[in-house]
């Protein structure tokens, strides 16, 4: 069975800076891509960021030129960079990956980030 550990949550001021980190517990190529959600309290989850096997990122509107998504494949980690925290950025953070060949998508237990202003 999959596992993706996340780590790197916290809380932090508004205008600060925090990195989530993700290890699978097989390697980053088994997957098709993998990337970061959130879901803030009474709202539905939403995509933070993405990244392809080879590297493609795709962001939602209200992270770009704030946070940024990469991959260290030697530590086979996928990591979110996370600049200029607002308030509105307070929510749970899920790693997540595809695996196309089964169709499979599998989640991480979630890390906390709290934004205070």
């Amino acid at each position: 069975q999959v596992q993706l550990v996340e780590s790197g949550g916290g809380l932090v001021q508004a205008g600060g800076s925090l990195r989530l980190s993700c290890a699978p517990s097989g390697s980053i190529f088994d997957f098709n891509d993998m990337g970061w959600y959130r879901q803030a309290p009474g709202k539905q989850r939403e995509l933070v960021a993405v990244i392809t096997r080879f590297g493609g990122t795709n962001y939602a509107d209200s992270v770009k030129g704030r946070f940024t998504i990469s991959r260290d494949n030697a530590k086979n980690t996928v990591y979110l960079q996370m600049n200029g925290l607002r308030p509105e950025d307070t929510a749970v953070y899920y790693c997540n990956a595809h695996r196309l060949m089964t169709m499979s998508t599998y989640w991480g237990q979630g890390t906390q980030v709290t934004v205070s202003s």
